[in-house]
């Protein structure tokens, strides 16, 4: 007889905003609804063999749409619609399917498709050196791996053996991954909820989210939750990491002096820094690394998404040459970690980004959208914040611009408008429109975002507050 008892911190209807964190929830009815008036009859049992087969899990199965290709800026699905892609899963820096790495890949495929354990291969080694070449400060070690979960374990337990502290401290709302370790480590209740124990002595504080820190700072950052790191830090004594996103993908940006106190608090308590740019490592915020913006060098830095071109999973942790103290250890022995393949597809990515001038192209459509997005807060009560770093930008939806509530009906309201517009993007924290297109992005691609985002926030304007003339 199936076990039909549902598990601990199963979700309910009742009570989902602390689940919204990190995306769109696949079991809201609005999404049910916008499938039976967009999708044909061939999407649908596609989609039904999907749910079938695969494990339902919040975030993807069941999925919305099954999709027939991908180029640039653009998704399409079976029945040929067109979606202008400012989600990407972060993975699309050069865009999807960019020739130039499509080329390498086959080229690599036709050598050495492989690389077996205790050998290495030419595309590994460029791949590290470039790497080492590119990464600020004395980061000049690199491990490799399939996936950015594998490498924030990589560094966690690396972390350990240089420290000989089992301890971290990390962010409430993080994300790092989805295994045991990642979100031991993580704050999204999504991961975490229910779960049973996680790693132990994994500590958290919270993240530099100023219209919702407990510190009631508001518009601008007072930088008290830096000041409390270090407090915790004290307190506990024996904190062998911190572990954090430089900028929180939702988007949280922290101000100027965020990471240099973090920095020093950790140099004082011989704590180390470990800085997980995952998701817009390689350009996303305007500068390679995001830490670049902050005048800061991490102990370890944590890559991946983009690293692969969109097409490969891979990651990487890069670590200060001090660090390498592990040579009679496995600290990830990954049957792929010197893919040579990937390496091949992550060369040529870098290689893109550097040609292409796609830095410059993320700061300037960065400012730009900036610019347009602010010009529409001023226009519409419903935008409670804009924030925006190169191309890692986002929208805060709110009920009301003096309590600063979520609006997360609202949000996922005009996320399915868009939608059936052609534009696709990301609902994080149930409210944040984060919006993240590949570096490759037009301007002209840039004004149809927007213009469908005004337009969508008009239409539910109008329609939560109707005219009764």
């Amino acid at each position: 007889m199936k076990n039909t008892q549902r598990p601990p911190g199963h979700l309910n209807q009742d009570n989902l905003d602390r689940f919204r964190s990190e995306g769109e929830l696949n079991i809201s009815q609005r999404r049910k609804t916008w499938q039976e008036e967009h999708l044909d009859d061939a999407t649908r049992e596609w989609l039904a063999k999907d749910a079938k087969y695969f494990l339902h899990q919040s975030l993807s199965t069941p999925c919305i749409d099954v999709l027939a290709s991908c180029k640039g800026s653009f998704l399409e699905d079976l029945q040929g619609n067109r979606f202008l892609d400012f989600h990407g899963n972060n993975v699309h820096q050069v865009g999807f399917g960019h020739e130039r790495v499509i080329a390498a890949i086959r080229e690599q495929m036709d050598t050495l498709s492989f690389c077996t354990r205790r050998y290495t291969n030419k595309p590994a080694i460029q791949l590290a050196q470039k790497l080492v070449e590119l990464a600020p400060g004395n980061l000049n070690k690199v491990l490799l791996a399939p996936g950015g979960t594998n490498a924030i374990g990589m560094a966690l337990k690396l972390a350990r053996m240089a420290t000989g502290r089992f301890k971290t401290l990390s962010m409430w709302d993080a994300f790092h991954g989805a295994s045991l370790d990642a979100i031991s480590i993580g704050g999204e209740a999504i991961f975490r909820n229910g779960i049973g124990p996680l790693l132990p002595g994994t500590e958290h504080v919270p993240p530099p989210d100023p219209q919702h820190c407990p510190w009631d700072c508001g518009t601008a950052c007072s930088l008290k939750c830096a000041e409390y790191v270090e407090y915790v830090l004290e307190k506990e004594g024996d904190v062998g990491a911190v572990v954090a996103e430089t900028v929180r993908s939702t988007p949280f940006i922290p101000p100027k002096d965020y990471w240099k106190i973090i920095r020093e608090a950790c140099d004082r308590h011989g704590t180390l820094l470990i800085l997980d740019e995952i998701p817009h490592c390689l350009g996303r915020t305007g500068k390679m690394f995001t830490c670049e913006h902050y005048d800061v060098v991490p102990d370890m830095l944590v890559i991946g998404k983009g690293l692969g071109g969109g097409i490969f999973p891979l990651a990487a942790l890069i670590a200060r040459e001090d660090l390498d103290i592990a040579p009679e250890r496995a600290l990830g022995h990954y049957t792929h970690e010197k893919n040579p393949v990937a390496c091949a597809a992550a060369s040529a990515a870098i290689e893109v980004i550097e040609a292409e001038g796609l830095l410059d192209n993320a700061r300037e459509l960065g400012d730009y959208a900036l610019k347009k997005m602010q010009a529409m807060k001023a226009k519409c009560a419903m935008i409670g914040d804009v924030r925006g770093l190169g191309l890692l930008m986002g929208m805060e939806l709110v009920k009301s611009q003096d309590t600063k509530e979520r609006a997360v009906d609202l949000a996922e309201d005009v996320m399915y408008r868009c939608l059936a517009k052609g534009l696709s993007f990301k609902l994080s924290m149930g409210s944040v429109l984060t919006l993240t297109p590949p570096l490759t992005v037009s301007q002209a691609e840039i004004d149809q975002a927007f213009d469908i985002i005004d337009e969508c926030l008009a239409e539910v304007g109008s329609s939560e507050n109707p005219d009764t003339s």
